[in-house]
């Protein structure tokens, strides 16, 4: 029996505001950086993910030009979807940043933080992911 999740069980699953887990590798003889972060996604499209463009993580996702990202529910029945693939770069603009903050604080939570962490000189970056590779399990998942 496999545990692993549909094609729409997946998608589903990973467009809900998990905290993920970023990773990509940190290049020479270095393991690969693997970090929490807010991340958006709907089925069918894109995974995106807003960073620092003078950090750690956008230097190193720039210089490998793709990632993994990892979501998951602890909780019993424990249940995961990773997905890895080919990124792009582009601004992060002040809409974008509200959304993201607003999709895992919500709308006043989300409007303080922005608020309280302005991008007025654009350091932020915007990674968009298009998913390649896709792992997945739900062991609530019941024997046929």
């Amino acid at each position: 029996m496999s545990f692993a999740m549909s094609e729409a069980e997946r998608e589903h699953f990973l467009a809900q505001p998990h905290v993920g887990v970023l990773s990509v590798t940190a290049g020479g003889n270095r393991a690969p950086l693997a970090v929490p972060v807010w991340y958006g996604y709907q089925p069918g499209g894109l995974v995106s993910v807003i960073t620092g463009r003078d950090s750690r993580k956008g230097a190193a996702i720039r210089s490998a030009g793709r990632m993994s990202l990892c979501a998951q529910d602890e909780n019993v029945p424990y249940r995961y979807v990773s997905v890895e693939g080919p990124v792009t770069i582009e601004d992060a603009g002040p809409d974008e940043r509200l959304a993201m903050a607003r999709r895992y604080l919500g709308v006043p939570g989300g409007d303080d933080y922005v608020a309280s962490n302005p991008d007025s000189s654009g350091e932020n970056m915007m990674v968009r992911m298009r998913p390649e590779h896709w792992l997945s399990v739900d062991y609530g998942k019941r024997p046929i």
